[in-house]
């Protein structure tokens, strides 16, 4: 993960879930009738806060249930949650100023109620502006259709100044049956009696305004998006959205838009008993990402599910150009290997590991039959992935030899975070990706003619009780120790996304006092990245307690030994990722949106607002 991508992931923070449409609601009510104790001044405090209530809450109410409804009518995909979460936050927006305004003209002899009417229609304007911006993201792009949900809030809070303001009072229309309906300013707050028929025109071309300010504002921030990707920043926005407030899957539909067909090797590696599948490791090569359980985030459970046995699923030599676009090729992933697992020829025997030093890479290697399971670090140097080429061409290397099939997993198992333009990810090329290479052809030649001996297995595992916050996914943490002709070797995978530098030599050190050689291997999940794009397993947890766990399940697994029968085999799926610099390129254009969407966002509101500011003094 490069720096710029590393921003991209830190994104996924923004992720949660919206709480349903009548906990918002609840909510709202709340905020409204404390909003109305501190405005209003009646006799008893509870007719303040259902005055709150009425003239806060209402509109809340109303554009919670009507929205949604409209939007669809025309076309939309809003939903009541959604609808709820976004009225909610307008009312907030709605409270804020008027707190501030109400304490600037406290705080000032020469503003009165007159300014704090003033911020209030400015709010509104700015509400139907904030409305607007969603659901041109969500459900529209064009303004003049987004336009009719958007503007509901506010012509509700409209509607109801104009009742209980006696504005009618100002007009020479209607007769009784309209001043009785339409006119009841004696049920109202006097703070209500200052508003005049011209503050709604006031209103009206607000919103015009701020309208067309958010519209010159998506086609300038879109702009770059269509000129280099083809595609809408707005559907960026929407599957954001859509993500925050139901949890759907329409960032992914955003995703596949920009995706390449990509064909990766699936290969399985299963040990079984006489009684069935014991353990299995399984490799894609492709990264499980982008973050959190978007596209092949939660590949890693995913693999263990579909496993008879303890499942074993470590990070392949792949970065974040080959991230599944949707959840749904995971499918496509799972179906490989139950291709491979049909093709499995086991053996009994099998080579004792060796390990490998070439250069500033590190490979432990050991043979099954014919084929062989690799395994590379760079610890301690910090490395985040391995190219999908370097990878390719590290197996070809490897099965020079004559080894059959090879399965390569990156252990991935020490960085420095997100520090630095360079994170260590191996590109081809580079001095590390010839390292690799080099060091699995060594491991290859050296396994090919080595040896075969009866093969034993034994497994534990421990969910452990940290969570995805802590940097620990659902899988915890898995051991598999293999003994042949005397040599007993681990293989400790931690669900986790890499590791602070230095715990993994730690962890190996304590092992390798209980068994002769010794790995540890992270899964890669970026179920630990919904929060933070930086979590790596040590970052937010006691280390030595992992430590402590990983050498109590070593002798778990030790005790475990028995004879197995090992098998490997490899299929290819054909799947859509993010593709070659599609997800630099999207990095970089998110960031740009983010930084400079900001600061551009922030100058049209000082642009909007000194219009409104001197609108206000003309009128």
């Amino acid at each position: 993960m490069t720096a710029t991508q590393g921003d991209l992931a830190s994104l996924s923070r923004f992720i949660f879930r919206a709480p349903s449409w009548y906990s918002s609601l609840a909510f709202a009510l709340f905020i409204a009738a404390l909003a109305g104790v501190a405005a209003f001044d009646s006799r008893f405090v509870l007719e303040d806060a259902w005055q709150g209530v009425f003239f806060i809450g209402i509109p809340t109410v109303v554009a919670s249930g009507l929205t949604p409804y409209v939007d669809r009518k025309l076309g939309g995909q809003l939903t009541p949650n959604r609808a709820s979460l976004l009225a909610l936050v307008c009312e907030l927006v709605v409270v804020g100023v008027l707190v501030v305004a109400g304490v600037v003209a406290v705080l000032s002899a020469r503003l009165g109620q007159g300014f704090v009417f003033d911020a209030l229609i400015a709010s509104l304007a700015g509400v139907f502006a904030l409305r607007l911006l969603v659901v041109m993201a969500v459900s529209h792009r064009s303004p003049l259709r987004a336009s009719v949900p958007a503007g509901i809030q506010t012509a509700a809070a409209g509607v109801l100044l104009f009742v209980y303001s006696g504005t009618m009072r100002f007009l020479e229309i209607g007769g009784p049956l309209a001043m009785s309906y339409l006119s009841r300013p004696q049920r109202a707050p006097e703070e209500l009696l200052v508003i005049v028929p011209s503050d709604f025109l006031l209103l009206a071309g607000m919103c015009v305004l701020y309208a067309g300010a958010v519209t010159v504002f998506v086609a300038v921030i879109d702009r770059p998006w269509k000129q280099s990707m083809g595609i809408s920043v707005l559907d960026f926005l929407r599957g954001f959205v859509g993500h925050i407030a139901e949890g759907t899957r329409e960032l992914e539909d955003f995703f596949e838009q920009i995706g390449e067909e990509a064909v990766v090797p699936v290969t399985v590696l299963a040990f079984r008993t006489e009684e069935g599948e014991k353990a299995r490791f399984v490799l894609p090569m492709i990264h499980p990402g982008p973050m959190g359980d978007i596209g092949g985030g939660n590949l890693p459970e995913r693999v263990a599910r579909q496993a008879d046995g303890l499942a074993f699923p470590p990070h392949a030599t792949a970065g974040h150009d080959f991230n599944l676009v949707t959840s749904r090729e995971v499918d496509t992933i799972l179906a490989a290997a139950d291709r491979a697992m049909e093709r499995l020829e086991y053996h009994g025997d099998a080579t004792e590991s060796v390990r490998v030093e070439q250069g500033e890479a590190t490979l432990l290697a050991q043979a099954f039959g014919d084929d062989a399971f690799m395994t590379a670090t760079y610890a301690p140097g910090f490395a985040d992935d391995v190219e999908y080429a370097v990878g390719l061409s590290a197996q070809a290397e490897a099965r020079r030899g004559g080894l059959e099939n090879v399965m390569l997993a990156d252990a991935h198992n020490c960085n420095n975070g997100l520090e630095g333009e360079d994170l260590g990810h191996v590109v081809p090329g580079s001095k590390r990706s010839f390292d690799m290479i080099e060091g699995a052809r060594a491991a290859g030649d050296g396994l090919a003619g080595s040896e075969r001996h009866p093969l034993k297995l034994g497994i534990a595992w421990d969910r452990t009780r940290w969570e995805p916050l802590d940097g620990i996914g659902p899988l915890g943490v898995r051991v598999a120790v293999t003994e042949t002709n005397g040599q007993r070797t681990a293989y400790v995978l931690v669900d986790g996304n890499n590791m602070e530098p230095g715990l993994r030599d730690d962890i190996v050190a304590t092992v390798e006092r209980r068994v002769d050689l010794a790995e540890v291997l992270t899964t890669d999940t970026h179920i630990v990245n919904t929060v933070e794009a930086s979590n790596q397993v040590g970052e937010r947890m006691d280390g030595d307690e992992l430590r402590s766990l990983v050498a109590e399940l070593v002798d778990d697994a030790v005790a475990d030994l028995e004879p197995v029968e090992a098998g490997m085999a490899t299929e290819r799926a054909e799947v859509t990722v993010f593709g070659n610099d599609r997800t630099e390129a999207l990095a970089s254009h998110a960031n740009a949106m983010v930084q400079m969407g900001g600061a551009l966002a922030a100058a049209f509101v000082l642009a909007v607002t000194a219009v409104s500011v001197v609108v206000f003094f003309l009128a």
